[in-house]
Parts: structure tokens; sequence; C-alpha cells
């Protein structure tokens, strides 16, 4: 479903800034542990309650098929999840590749007890000198659980579904040093989305698709601790599957016009113009912030396009109160894709996580998170009772607690617990999900 900020995104940043027990240049984040050998492998086993595991509406809905009502399904289970990592840090290169295998079991379902994910990821970062550096990175993810399925740079992304979804991110970024203060960074990312089911209004119809992104920074380093910046992105989502989208055509007047739109209909460019500042206040203390606008073109709707501002924002502060302590606090708004019958729809996500080491053996992490979002331009065809989506709005909150205690460096236990709400003024979106685990991982 529409996009939101992830757990597990937001836990996997709060790791990275935890583990600076040896900060390596071209690997930062790696432990004198993981940089000691060229290979890792883990395994964790872990038991979990889940009380809305296919996302039910919290009143439940009658199936248009069967007529019968649907309530919010729980089930207790078990989860096994192996895992291989590679890592090699060398004086001017660093290269890692990891393999997630996930295996869910639930007791309390009737068919298709098991869920399965995979995930590989690769990473490799070179400087060529002190003034240049290359980075690239993929990351590919086969799940059922939303929460996988967000690109690895953009911990505001998820989908809420149930079904196979196949997604893959890939980027690269060069930074090159200009003069001792100018410095200009360009990049490039890909995100493809591909959904296992098919028909007229499924989710391969309307979120099937290969977004880009390419970007290009100049950065002036106005002080020691301060850099500031100008940049300008440019973003293209091409919707790939060849079906209806159950949307009403906004351009619809006349019969020479198709009524209903089809996947590329909603095929748009957006450029994003904006200025920004990264400053380190002191040692523990340091901030980023981006400010400018959002130029959105759907070029491809049937009859003529449709453009619009909107305003652009990400900025974040993090504090780190000490090498396994850290808290981060942040806000992005942008327009996002959206699965609902309108064309698209701004977004604001304001975030925070909150990692702490309360005894040497224990490791704690909270996160939480508000999303806002309102729909664009839409209305549906099938289904909706032909109320206009335009203006409708949804919020989104999440909270999540986490807990390792490590026994040793080999072995730890895991416990924690997620929230999830959704609150829509679309009729059968509204949800809310709790979620709790415990276990053990053993890591060599």
């Amino acid at each position: 479903m529409k996009k939101l900020i992830t757990s597990a995104g937001l836990a996997a940043l709060g790791a990275a800034s935890l583990n600076a027990q040896q900060v390596y240049a071209p690997a930062p984040g790696l432990t004198t542990t993981q940089l000691s050998k060229p290979w890792s492998v883990s395994a964790a086993v872990r038991g979990f309650y889940d009380d809305n595991y296919a996302l039910t509406p919290s009143g439940g809905y009658v199936d248009p098929v069967s007529g019968q009502r649907i309530k919010p399904q729980s089930s207790w289970g078990y989860e096994v999840t192996p895992s291989v990592g590679l890592n090699w840090a060398m004086e001017q290169t660093y290269i890692s590749l990891a393999y997630v295998y996930s295996a869910k079991y639930y007791e309390d379902r009737r068919d298709n007890k098991w869920d399965q994910a995979h995930q590989v990821n690769f990473k490799l970062s070179h400087a060529f000198t002190d003034r240049y550096k290359l980075d690239l990175q993929d990351s590919f993810v086969l799940a059922k659980e939303p929460d996988l399925i967000a690109p690895v740079n953009a911990p505001n992304v998820t989908l809420r579904t149930r079904q196979d979804v196949l997604r893959n991110y890939g980027a690269a970024s060069f930074s090159a040093g200009l003069t001792d203060q100018l410095s200009a960074v360009v990049g490039y990312s890909n995100t493809l989305y591909d959904f296992s089911d098919e028909g007229v209004g499924s989710l391969s119809s309307l979120l099937d698709r290969m977004e880009h992104l390419a970007m290009i920074n100049l950065r002036w380093q106005v002080l020691p601790s301060t850099v500031a910046l100008v940049g300008y992105n440019f973003g293209a989502f091409n919707y790939t599957d060849d079906e209806l989208t159950g949307i009403a055509n906004p351009n619809f007047g006349s019969s020479s016009l198709q009524p209903i739109l089809y996947s590329d209909n909603r095929d748009m460019y957006s450029h994003y113009i904006y200025v920004g500042i990264d400053h380190s206040f002191n040692p523990q203390l340091e901030g980023s912030i981006r400010v400018g606008a959002q130029y959105v073109d759907y070029y491809n709707l049937p009859g003529d396009s449709k453009t619009e501002w909107d305003p652009y924002a990400d900025a974040n502060l993090t504090y780190h109160m000490t090498t396994d302590a850290a808290i981060q606090v942040g806000v992005r708004h942008s327009v996002i894709a959206t699965d609902a019958a309108a064309l698209g729809q701004e977004n604001t996500t304001v975030y925070s996580s909150l990692n702490y080491r309360v005894l040497p053996p224990l490791v704690t992490s909270l996160l939480a998170q508000y999303q806002y979002n309102t729909f664009q331009e839409g209305l549906p065809m099938l289904g909706g009772g032909g109320v206009s989506f335009k203006d409708k709005a949804e919020n989104f909150f999440l909270i999540g607690l986490n807990a390792t205690y490590e026994f040793n460096k080999f072995l730890a236990a895991e416990a924690g617990y997620n929230f999830d709400r959704l609150d829509s003024d679309l009729n059968f979106r509204s949800f809310s999900r709790n979620r709790v685990y415990f276990g053990l991982r053993a890591s060599y």
C-alpha cells in the first residue's frame, strides 16, 4: 500500500550509528570483530505473536465473492533466519555481500502457513584519492512482510500488502573534491517493484513500476564544521504493468477520451530544487537540512498532462551520547506513489529513533514515527461509490521497542514489540497491528 516509515529501516540506521567501535574510512560502522575476518554467519530462532498478520481493516469487511465478514486474524508462530556475510576491508576499498533467508510459520493459518523471504545486499566503496570516492550498492528483496520492502536508503518507504513482492534497489554516487572548499556529488538510484497479483485494480496495476532518481549537489565548506549546498534531483516513475487501474481519467469529459486510466497513464516526472546545510555543532551533535520545491508532471494522462508545485523538505538531527548510544529525529515531505484511486499522495513524515546500551550486555532501541498523507486528484471507477479521493487524508503511527542481551560475542537473546496503526478517510483501509517476538541469535 502507500509508503510509510518502517521499523526495520530505522533499526538499520540505528545499528549503523552504534557499531562505531572502530571506524575504517571505506567501511565506517564495522566492529573490530567484523573486520577480523572476511566472512560471518548467524542464525536466529524466534517465537512471535501477530494479532493482524493479514493487515485487515480493524472493523473487518464483507468479502464480495463469499459474502462472509472477514475479521482481523491473529496467530502465534516461529521464525528461523539464517544469514551469511562477506566483508573485505582494504586500505582504500570496502566490499560487502550478504544473504538473509527468513521462514515464518503461522500456527493459526488454515492455508499457506509459511511466509518466506530472501534478501541479498551488496556494497562497494572505493576511495581513489582523498578527494575522489565511488560508492555502489544494491539490495534485492523477495518477501511478503512490508517491513522488508523498503529501499535501504529510504527508511520512510514500505508497502502494506500480504502478497509476494519483488523489490530491487540499486544506487551509485561519485564525490569529487574540486578545490579545498568546493566539492560535487553526482548520483543515480533505481528501484523496481513487481507484485505477484494481476487484474484490474490490482496492486500490480497500481504499483508495479521502476523509479529513477538522478542527483547533483555542489557543496561549499563554509566553516570547518559547516557545509552549505545547492542541489537538483530528477525523478521518473514509470509504471510497468499494462492493465486498467480502476481510476477515472481526471480529463474525461467527452467520448473521445478513455474513461479509465491504464497503469502507465500515471507515469510522472519530478524535478527537485533545494538548498541545504550540514552542520556539526560539536563532536556529539550534528544536523542536516534540505528545503526546496518539487515540480510534478503527470505527462502521460490521456487528454492533457497535469502539473503542480509542492514543497520539498528533508531534515534530521543526530546526537551521539556515547559510542553505544544515539538519538535521531527527522522530518521529510514530498510527493510519493499510492495504491489508492489517486494519481499520487503528498506525504509528511516525522520520525525518531533512540539506541542505548543500558548495561554492558544489554542494548535497547526505541523507534517512533508519524506520517500524514493527502491524496492528489483521483476518482475511483471501481468501488468507492464514486467518491473523489482528492484531499482525503490518512494518518499512520508506528512504535517499536527492541532489546538484545549479549551473553557473549557469539550468543544473544532478543525480544521486541511493534505497534502499527493506520487511520484513513477512505473506506476499508484503517487497521491496527500488534507484534511481539522473543528468541536467540547465534553469530560467528
